[in-house]
């Protein structure tokens, strides 16, 4: 079966060590005191005798030098001890203490630090990701002390050409861009949303090794429509309400303009913009500019994996997957993306002419044509009422409870960024679904937004069902040696590898076609005998492995589709000429990885 999708068998799972090569010589423009303050070449204590010497540095550091792997060892034994200072302090605090030494260590060495997240990657992603970095952004004002990335506002109007060259690399490949409206499900954090941008930043540094000095996190800021932000004195953006209309556009369009206009190869990711403005430039740009929307296509592809790991796990052919009965909690950005893949996804299987057997629920209940004002883009999903909701029982606007009592899905889909929403009833509901084996998803970040909890989840629909979680929760003891899987549905999963085979690819943009290989390439990556035991998503502990799998399979589609321009040293000609093994192995050796470079003064 999967290897109608293009993926040998015999790979899936297996995780492959990664090799690190001496690297050469980097130059740098700056001596002495300068380089202690850079933290892209600032090796602290770490810095030989010789290194001392010719860079001013003799004085300016105690005598010892202290190996890579003492400095990380230090830095761990520091962060387990505040570990064990913090046992029984208040959640919120704890994680805000963690997340505050990983950021000192990034404002000073930005190896040492890319290498205690690529090592620790686990127990440090929720930290510096989601769902500590929620956190981080509702409080990002308070916690300032150092700018990273940079910031436009909507008073920079014809400025931001000029301005983009404020930015001291002369090669970006990878930017993440958030005007800050809809911070995962916190809403409208105005500039304090960036936070998103410098945590997905530091995951593609960790998952996908691009290198750190060519990433740059941007914040638009025009404006937040948050109250409490505009009166907190200590806010850190534009005391006004946001742009709108033309005059919104017309900001992003100069911005994107100055962005290509310098990196015109550079990789764009939209990320956290309030649903209408996500689509909007989303339409406006990816035709133009190699360019994807996260929360649109990134959650998508990841879901969308989930999903069809969920028919695996039902011991179904894949092409069942149009028959599943799907019931999706939220029609924002998030869900719209998940359903517009999914289609696409039952059109290749089943032909144009497939009827998806797909019901979406927004705060008003069950969506269907008869809904005033229906969003244009809600209205490919909208159930005909007479025909497919009056039938068995149900009404425009119907609970959720009654949806699925009605309806017994095989799947319950949660985008919504309302906790909770999936109470006892509705999970009780699942047990009568019409699935051996049914999926409850509660995708929604932070943690507090997600719809349940895996212990509910298992709790109240029962240990047969899978389930998958956009935050972390603990795996549930179901007893008599049973475990109930948590699959955290995490974007960490694809977008590392999206950016990063659309940058090797030197592709023109990031295609349908690009993203559904991503996604499918995930669905295969897990064994079926995990897949039986409910397991969807592989170890985070795998991360690398799996950004070279799926970026080579997004490569891989760029080549297909004649989108393929090369890049680097490698061309159009090489990229199609390369087998899918050697498309792995090429996206494995330009991954960077953090270790001290000798350091030579020009």
């Amino acid at each position: 079966m999967w290897k109608a999708l293009g993926y040998a068998a015999s790979r899936l799972g297996r995780s492959r060590p990664f090799t690190t090569a001496i690297t050469g010589p980097c130059i740098v423009h700056k001596r002495g005191a300068d380089i202690l303050h850079d933290p892209w070449f600032n090796k602290d204590t770490g810095f030989p005798i010789t290194e001392r010497d010719r860079l001013g540095l003799r004085g300016l550091l105690p005598p010892r030098v202290i190996s890579f792997e003492h400095q990380y060892s230090r830095f761990m034994e520091s962060f387990h001890s505040l570990e064990k200072n913090t046992l029984g302090q208040p959640e919120g605090t704890v994680l805000l203490t963690k997340w505050r030494i990983l950021n000192r260590l990034h404002d000073r060495n930005e190896t040492l630090y890319y290498r205690v997240l690529i090592d620790n990657i686990k127990d440090f992603a929720p930290i510096v990701y989601t769902p500590t970095v929620g956190l981080v952004c509702q409080n990002y004002s308070g916690l300032f002390r150092r700018p990273r990335g940079m910031y436009f506002s909507a008073k920079d109007k014809g400025e931001m050409i000029s301005m983009i060259y404020n930015w001291p690399s002369d090669q970006v490949d990878m930017i993440v861009l958030t005007d800050g409206s809809r911070i995962l499900g916190l809403g409208d954090l105005g500039v304090q949303g960036i936070g998103i941008p410098i945590g997905k930043l530091d995951m593609y540094v960790a998952a996908a090794g691009i290198n750190p000095k060519r990433v740059l996190p941007i914040m638009l800021d025009v404006g937040t429509n948050n109250q409490k932000l505009l009166e907190d004195p200590l806010y850190l953006g534009l005391r006004q309400h946001r742009l709108e209309g033309e005059e919104y556009l017309s900001i992003v369009d100069e911005l994107m303009e100055a962005i290509h206009a310098r990196w015109p190869k550079a990789v764009v990711q939209f990320e956290d913009f309030q649903a209408k403005w996500a689509f909007e430039t989303l339409h406006r740009y990816r035709k133009r500019l190699c360019m994807f929307n996260d929360d649109v296509q990134g959650t998508a592809g990841v879901a969308l994996a989930g999903l069809l790991g969920t028919v695996r796990a039902q011991g179904r052919p894949l092409t069942d997957f149009a028959n599943q009965k799907i019931v999706v909690v939220g029609a924002g950005s998030a869900g719209l993306g998940v359903l517009n893949m999914a289609m696409q996804a039952v059109s290749r299987m089943s032909g144009p002419s497939a009827n998806p057997h797909f019901f979406v629920l927004d705060k008003n209940g069950l969506i269907t044509e008869e809904r005033q004002d229906l969003n244009p883009a809600v209205l490919p999903f909208a159930k005909a009422a007479q025909h497919e909701i009056k039938s068995i029982g149900l009404h425009e606007g119907a609970s959720l409870a009654e949806v699925v009592k009605k309806v017994k899905p095989h799947v319950l889909l949660g985008l919504s960024g309302v906790g909770g929403i999936f109470t006892e009833e509705v999970l009780r509901a699942m047990r009568e679904s019409d699935s051996s084996k049914p999926a409850i998803f509660a995708m929604s970040n932070p943690t507090n937004n997600a719809e349940c909890t895996a212990a509910d989840a298992f709790k109240y629909a029962g240990g047969n069902i899978v389930f998958g979680s956009g935050s972390p929760f603990d795996n549930v003891d179901l007893g008599n040696g049973k475990v109930g899987h948590v699959n955290q549905a995490n974007n960490m999963y694809l977008f590392p590898g999206i950016g990063l085979g659309a940058l090797l690819s030197g592709a023109r943009h990031i295609s349908d076609k690009m993203l559904e290989a991503a996604a499918e390439c995930l669905a295969s990556y897990m064994s079926d005998d995990e897949v039986k035991q409910g397991i969807l998503y592989p170890s985070i502990n795998n991360i690398r492995d799996i950004t070279a799998e799926v970026g080579a399979a997004v490569l891989r589609a760029a080549v297909s589709e004649e989108l393929a321009e090369g890049h680097g040293d490698v061309g159009r000609k090489d990229l199609e000429h390369m087998s899918e093994e050697e498309s792995v192995e090429h996206v494995r050796r330009n991954m960077w990885y953090p270790v001290y470079s000798p350091l030579v003064h020009d």
